[in-house]
């Protein structure tokens, strides 16, 4: 029989959820985004130009770096000055790919989003809400393209989103959280846009096998939890920024 969960959630329920925008003040676009415990803040910074690649076409992009501050965690880990290492990445590369879902394409002129996204306190999940809020970030930079006349209109056509499932104890669980994480037989990330589609889902038996039956229940707790991310985004993003 699986353990009962922190806070006695039910396997559906995820953590308490807040995503805080305009947490910065030089940054055109931020959100501070914590699920449970675990808090990401992920500032948008706007800058003239592109990389060298995309040069001449009248096109932008939007490119994104992910870090663990020192005492995300329980020990204090170094710093990562000269090259990411695998795990990170590996998070910023699904961190870029999951916002740049958010437009159609990137004929919005010769403009560079950097969405960065830096774990102030982790417990699981770390990436999901980096997603979350990222996306919270750049809906905010793009508008402030608008406001002061780098633009028309937004390219943004739609907001994703994503949550940790998995199998513990041969449950399925959502929004799993470091005690959970570590002690999962399946893992799973889910992205998802707010027209219900995937975006990414990335998956694994850490400890075996999993049917697909499992496969099924895990894709549908993760659905319903990013759906209620989705209205979360939108209240926030509702709310005026002093």
């Amino acid at each position: 029989m699986a353990e009962p969960r922190t806070n006695g959630r039910e396997a559906e329920a995820m953590r308490p959820v807040t995503l805080e925008r305009a947490v910065s003040r030089y940054a055109e676009g931020s959100c501070l985004a914590a699920f449970g415990e675990t808090r990401v803040l992920c500032t948008v910074s706007v800058e003239d130009g592109v990389p060298g690649w995309k040069k001449g076409r009248g096109e932008g992009w939007i490119t994104a770096e992910y870090a663990m501050l020192p005492r995300a965690t329980h020990t204090r880990s170094a710093r990562e000055r000269d090259r990411p290492q695998g795990r990170t990445q590996e998070i910023q590369r699904l961190i870029g790919r999951s916002v740049r879902a958010m437009v159609d394409d990137f004929r919005f002129g010769e403009y560079t989003l950097k969405v960065d996204c830096d774990v102030m306190q982790a417990d699981g999940g770390t990436r999901t809400a980096a997603i979350t809020g990222a996306c919270v970030a750049v809906v905010d930079a793009f508008d402030w393209m608008v406001r002061t006349g780098r633009l028309k209109e937004s390219p943004v056509r739609r907001r994703v989103a994503a949550v940790s499932v998995g199998v513990i104890d041969g449950a399925p669980r959502v929004d799993l959280d470091y005690a959970e994480d570590v002690r999962a037989g399946v893992d799973m990330n889910i992205v998802m846009s707010s027209e219900a589609r995937f975006v990414e889902v990335q998956g694994t038996g850490e400890h075996g096998t999993f049917a697909r039956g499992e496969l099924d229940a895990l894709l549908d707790l993760g659905a319903h939890a990013i759906a209620t991310l989705s209205v979360a985004q939108l209240a926030s993003l509702a709310l005026p920024i002093a």
